[in-house]
């Protein structure tokens, strides 16, 4: 089981850039591991890191001016190729919300299926979130599952968020979708039983 979602509360890492695609996301040359760990190091690497491998100091993760759990992403976040390791790399950075105006459908449910929440936002609402970022790196978001809102707690704004039933029942518990399948074992077993008297 991962950590249950609920409320998070964190300053955010502005990324206002829009179509980022999953190569700029996780370089394809970074694919070949299959464990999930250690790609959150080369996230945006090729963004974060000149040719002999040091730090870009213009690049927003290598700004220590920003900080915490909270991605937030310009338009089209995720469009590109399918690749789950660019959910892999942000979950492993660290990020558990990423925002955005627009999500690529298969990174978005990539993003939930690794436990990352994609909230989806107005153009207008990401725009002034933005803002508040760059005028007052402090500044912190609280997004709450439960409520699907997300609160700019320096200006009060507050907006609502789309998310399947299923999906957040599964970030709100935990679990994946094996967990989920076999919390569900008795039940299966319960209706194949049913199934097999109903044929006798």
């Amino acid at each position: 089981m991962k950590e249950k979602f609920s409320v998070v509360t964190s300053r955010c890492v502005p990324l206002n850039i829009e179509n980022v695609d999953t190569d700029q996301i996780i370089p394809a040359r970074f694919l070949k591991a299959t464990s999930k760990k250690g790609f959150g190091q080369n996230l945006f690497r090729d963004w974060r890191y000149d040719g002999e491998g040091n730090p870009k100091a213009d690049f927003v993760l290598n700004d220590p001016t920003y900080g915490g759990c909270i991605l937030v992403a310009g338009k089209n976040f995720g469009c590109g190729s399918s690749r789950e390791h660019a959910a892999w790399a942000i979950s492993d950075y660290g990020f558990r919300v990423v925002v955005s105006s627009f999500f690529a459908d298969i990174h978005k449910n990539n993003e939930l299926n690794n436990f990352v929440l994609p909230v989806v936002v107005s153009e207008q609402y990401l725009a002034d979130l933005f803002e508040c970022i760059y005028s007052d790196p402090s500044t912190e978001v609280t997004v709450d599952l439960a409520a699907q809102t997300i609160t700019n707690l320096k200006n009060g704004h507050t907006a609502t968020f789309d998310i399947n039933p299923y999906k957040k029942h599964c970030l709100m518990e935990g679990v994946d979708d094996i967990e989920f399948l076999l919390s569900k074992r008795s039940d299966i077993e319960r209706w194949e039983a049913d199934r097999r008297d109903a044929c006798k």
